[in-house]
């Protein structure tokens, strides 16, 4: 298989998924790919962390990991790859002019690969998954980042392969910056280790 037969792939894949056949559908889509939707997210995340642990520096630490995550996602996908590999996102891209269908005339802004939602998203849910260690809590988060990636293939702003690529970017920066929270926590003295049925082993207290 040549490299056109799987560029190929990927634009099959893309208008597969993507929409514009129905109004309710494509009006959700849009209200779902807009960060400010999920700052209430944002907020519950920052108070399971305030609620389950006694030690502003480590509040602190875990904080500044969620920063330096997004800042390295961020960083390295606009500041770096993206110029870099310069690829049209599917929504402007010539050659599937009159193939996909635009939602509302959104084409997103600056180039396709790779997805930085996606990337984002599985920072957040990896990082977090890894901190609380809650089965319940990791479900929902992957659930949601994988909903917001579907929602950048149906407005066609990113080919399938932009997605998995930041999907896997996302789980390594997730685990990298877990693993460097862990580290700076135990050299500070706010590392804990619990052995309960009422918490998880990191400490946070199961849902009742």
């Amino acid at each position: 298989m040549n490299l056109q037969q799987l560029i190929d792939i990927d634009k099959g894949m893309l208008l597969f998924f993507n929409g514009g056949e129905n109004m309710f559908l494509d009006r959700l889509v849009l209200i779902l790919t807009m960060g400010y939707t999920w700052i209430p997210l944002y907020c519950a995340l920052l108070y399971l962390v305030v609620r389950n642990n006694e030690k502003w520096t480590r509040i602190f630490l875990i904080i500044c990991a969620v920063g330096l995550g997004m800042l390295i996602s961020n960083g390295l996908n606009g500041g770096f790859v993206k110029p870099f590999i310069g690829r049209l996102r599917p929504s402007v891209e010539p050659s599937l002019s009159g193939m996909v269908h635009l939602i509302d005339g959104y084409t997103g802004g600056g180039y396709s690969f790779f997805s930085a939602h996606a990337c984002n998203t599985f920072t957040i849910a990896v990082f977090f998954s890894l901190l609380v260690r809650s089965r319940m809590l990791s479900i929902f988060l992957f659930l949601w980042a994988v909903l917001n990636c579907w929602t950048r293939l149906y407005l066609a702003v990113h080919y399938p392969s932009d997605i998995m690529t930041g999907i896997v970017m996302g789980m390594a920066v997730g685990i990298f910056v877990y693993l460097l929270y862990k580290r700076v926590a135990k050299m500070t003295g706010t590392w804990n280790h619990y052995i309960s049925t009422q918490y998880t082993r990191s400490g946070y207290s199961y849902p009742t």
